[in-house]
């Protein structure tokens, strides 16, 4: 029963994230890798992820602001090569610690970036390369490119609904991107998985529904440090499980 209802529950999470509600993530990511295992999960949540894009990407089309995408996207592709190379063949058990670190690192990343003004963060060439590719790295490793992309759009001082509608052409873009690299290289997509999956995209549209509503009006302060923890915790127990 568990089993079944942790998946769930991150798809449900899933689909809040995609409607706006930044800094969920790494919870997904955590709640999915604790039932199915760090690898085999980002081939389930994969095919969960293209569909919240195209929901994310329908809804929020018009907020999207190109030119930063496409300054940002050449260096996301690039780590998400580097990253198909290395993890192709990585044993599961540094898989997960390198997961689990990756969580962490992010944790601390978010954290000090909610501490520091958006203006103290510089928007050069090596800025944006090295959270590009540190995105697209870690979204292909485990799905977890979450605080990068926020440092960069941060960065970029835009507007939340044109923050929303860019990340969102993004993750879809590079979502897309990913998909043979998991079905041929890692073998991480298959039947199996995509069954799978069926039975959690009702849990992502549920979501993606109340985070539409929520995103509107919610005040996110004190609950991106419960998350921020609450994630701490699930990388910690990714790493020593």
């Amino acid at each position: 029963m568990i089993s079944h209802l942790i998946p769930f529950i991150a798809a449900f999470i899933l689909g809040m994230s995609k409607s706006g509600l930044k800094g969920m993530g790494i919870v997904i990511v955590t709640l999915m890798a604790l039932v199915h295992g760090a690898k085999a999960s980002t081939g389930i949540l994969l095919p969960l992820l293209i569909f919240a894009d195209i929901l994310a990407v329908i809804y929020y089309n018009r907020h999207a602001r190109w030119n930063y995408l496409l300054r940002f996207l050449p260096w996301m592709i690039g780590g998400v090569l580097i990253a198909v190379f290395i993890g192709k063949n990585l044993p599961e058990s540094i898989f997960k610690k390198g997961m689990a670190v990756i969580i962490i690192i992010s944790v601390i990343i978010m954290f000090f970036g909610d501490r520091y003004n958006q203006k103290n963060i510089p928007n050069k060439l090596w800025f944006i390369g090295s959270t590009g590719f540190a995105a697209g790295f870690t979204t292909m490793i485990g799905n977890l490119a979450g605080a990068f992309t926020n440092i960069f759009f941060m960065a970029t001082r835009i507007p939340k609904n044109e923050f929303i509608g860019t990340a969102a052409w993004l993750f879809f873009i590079i979502n897309l991107f990913k998909l043979p690299f998991h079905v041929f290289s890692w073998k991480t997509i298959s039947l199996q998985t995509l069954t799978i999956d069926l039975y959690l995209i009702p849990g992502v549209i549920l979501g993606f529904i109340i985070g539409i509503k929520a995103v509107k009006r919610f005040k996110d302060h004190q609950y991106r440090k419960f998350i921020l923890i609450m994630t701490a915790i699930g990388g910690l127990v990714i790493l020593f499980k």
